[in-house]
């Protein structure tokens, strides 16, 4: 994410908006400034301007189901970008006070996801390599993306009788499944599955031709065929 510091009034600028508007949404917690040690100037971070300007979904689903470039602000090319950048959603999710009983749940549940695609891709990438990781925490949207092997691709290395992705879909979110690393981390989706049952969070999972929702504080899992097939796995978090 670029990390170039920009004044209010280039913020102002960048946005298209007053600095009256930056300053009350600052207070208000929709677009979060930044503060120099003992200072008390407004900053913002250009990426940051970038994620809360962006069509997150726009973006996410033409890389997903299309490949092509993708915005840097939104691309981790590897797993330690992706956790900086995961604590940096933390921050931003803590200083807007919007989830501030649920907010580690929301962080433990995008990292396991984001995690997922480096742990079972890794060294097989049968495309692209990385995750789009987007966020507008006003919205309370967080959008994670992969053109990996996907979810029957991975467990087929250790179940290869499953016949297709919506089986895959079930058996990742419901069932434990053994194995040798990185198979055997692909269990991380039984404790999103649980966190959701238990919070308001909701989530949108897709894999292959099979798409799975979740609706926050309730265990049911909906799982069906999509009209679309997308390389990878591709998920929507709301809360």
């Amino acid at each position: 994410m670029d990390k170039e510091l920009l004044t209010i009034g280039e913020a102002a600028e960048f946005l298209g908006v007053s600095i009256d508007t930056l300053r009350r949404w600052d207070k208000s917690g929709k677009l979060v400034a930044t503060r120099k040690e003992g200072g008390t100037h407004r900053y913002y971070l250009k990426g940051d301007l970038a994620l809360f300007s962006s069509d997150l979904l726009k973006l996410a689903k033409d890389w997903a189901f299309s490949g092509g470039d993708i915005p840097p602000e939104f691309y981790c090319s590897n797993s330690a970008i992706f956790q900086a950048r995961l604590l940096r959603m933390q921050d931003v999710l803590i200083a807007s006070k919007k989830a501030d009983k649920i907010f580690s749940l929301i962080v433990a549940v995008t990292g396991e996801i984001g995690n997922n695609s480096y742990d079972h891709n890794l060294g097989n990438w049968p495309d692209m390599a990385g995750v789009f990781f987007g966020y507008d925490i006003n919205k309370g949207t967080i959008v994670l993306a992969d053109r990996g092997l996907g979810i029957l691709g991975t467990l087929r290395r250790v179940r290869p009788s499953l016949a297709n992705h919506q089986d895959a879909l079930l058996v990742a979110f419901t069932e434990m499944i053994s194995g040798r690393a990185p198979e055997n981390r692909g269990n991380g989706l039984k404790f999103v599955r649980k966190i959701i049952s238990e919070n308001p969070i909701d989530l949108f999972f897709q894999s292959g031709d099979a798409e799975l929702k979740m609706k926050g504080n309730n265990p049911k899992l909906d799982i069906g065929k999509s009209k679309t097939n997308i390389i990878g796995c591709f998920a929507i978090i709301n809360f």
